[in-house]
């Protein structure tokens, strides 16, 4: 279709148009299967998910070309929440000049048919303005809260005229009870020298906050630090991280081998606490981010029972490609009252997606999937045990 020969009032309706019938439009599943979860076919948020109206001014005296103003490049790495039936995503949203921000989408389902709320969320700032934001966890807490931490990204001072890159990385806090009044705490003070995938335990551990922490030493590579660790808050209002220590540690030649850092919060079983989570190594070809779980003890949140070994969520076809290729990542998922699960996980740093799976299935993954022993002859001796015992089977 030649959209230049349209007139502009007509090409508003065509666009408003080719919007609905993609809000609209239902996700139906893939014929993967592993039994451990279910893919669906279509994303759930991407660029074209974006209003119309964040985009196109509609004044034609202003706008008499109906140019587009104001670019999305990605929607990606939402945090997810489920309140009175309702599935909102708080997405991080990336426009054509690289600056990311936060809108909240929601579902009556979720699986499709998410639809952006008028406007995209309007931070609250610090005296030090955020350059920009990203990743933002959304965790219900004991206190009657629902929290969103975040990872703003701010200029390294006092850097040399020429250097136009350095960053510093911490965690933000915000807090509300209907997702559209914030209230914007300060940022998090931890003794380590940045932090990034900060999240929220959505409990009290004896009368404290807890958060899961990634402490590094540099804005993109970990330095010394690296792994996932817990620290304690006394008061929220004054957010400073007392006893952080690390509980899952990267490791040579995993999937986790680079660096890796807590996803959503993690999810109440009766065995114990489920935990999806990122890892990275490098390739010749870049990073690689895969998504893996694991789980605590349930009255002790810091103690690892149970690690399977491998990747439990890797991109695939079109997953693969975009923005930063060959890449998922996850900050948000939900848990039903039927017991499914709903994972929300970005591919490529360009759109979101969801997988199904439910409490039995992710913790019998989790109890039962071998471990990583670390040599390439135990992954072999796994296979053979396995195939031994099919023997009979076969």
């Amino acid at each position: 279709m030649d959209y230049f020969s349209q007139k502009p009032e007509e090409l508003i309706q065509k666009l408003m148009q080719e919007y609905e019938a993609l809000i609209k439009q239902p996700n139906i599943p893939t014929d993967e299967y592993n039994g451990i979860y279910r893919r669906f076919t279509y994303p759930v948020l991407t660029d074209k998910h974006i209003p119309v109206q964040w985009k196109f001014d509609f004044n034609l005296q202003d706008n008499p070309f109906m140019l587009q103003r104001i670019g999305i490049n990605a929607v990606f790495n939402a945090g997810a929440i489920k309140l009175n039936d309702t599935y909102y995503l708080c997405a991080r949203i990336e426009g054509w000049d690289r600056k990311s921000f936060f809108a909240i989408a929601e579902s009556s389902n979720g699986i499709d048919t998410f639809r952006f709320w008028d406007s995209p969320i309007l931070l609250p700032q610090t005296e030090e303005p955020d350059v920009n934001v990203y990743d933002m966890r959304l965790t219900q807490h004991d206190d009657g809260y629902i929290y969103g931490i975040f990872c703003t990204e701010r200029k390294t001072p006092n850097t040399p005229s020429g250097d136009t890159s350095s960053a510093i990385a911490n965690a933000g806090i915000i807090r509300t009870k209907n997702l559209k009044q914030w209230e914007r705490l300060p940022d998090l003070i931890s003794q380590s020298g940045q932090q990034r995938n900060v999240v929220m335990h959505p409990h009290f551990v004896d009368g404290k906050y807890m958060l899961y922490t990634r402490p590094q030493d540099g804005f993109i590579e970990v330095g010394s630090g690296g792994g996932i660790g817990v620290g304690y808050i006394s008061d929220i209002t004054n957010p400073i991280i007392e006893k952080e220590h690390i509980i899952h540690n990267k490791q040579y030649h995993t999937v986790y081998e680079l660096k890796n850092g807590l996803g959503p919060a993690p999810l109440k079983t009766e065995k114990g606490w489920l935990h999806l989570a990122h890892g990275v190594r490098n390739t010749a070809a870049g990073l690689r981010y895969v998504l893996y779980m694991f789980m605590t003890d349930l009255h002790n949140p810091e103690k690892i029972i149970a690690c399977p070994g491998g990747y439990f969520l890797a991109p695939q076809d079109d997953e693969r490609i975009g923005d930063v290729s060959n890449v998922v990542f996850a900050n948000g998922w939900i848990a039903n009252d039927d017991g499914s699960v709903y994972i929300y996980y970005a591919s490529s740093d360009t759109r979101t997606h969801v997988a199904v799976s439910s409490i039995k299935r992710l913790v019998d993954y989790c109890l039962h999937t071998p471990q990583d022993d670390l040599f390439t002859n135990k992954s072999v001796e796994k296979i053979n045990t396995l195939t031994s015992k099919n023997a009979k089977y076969i």
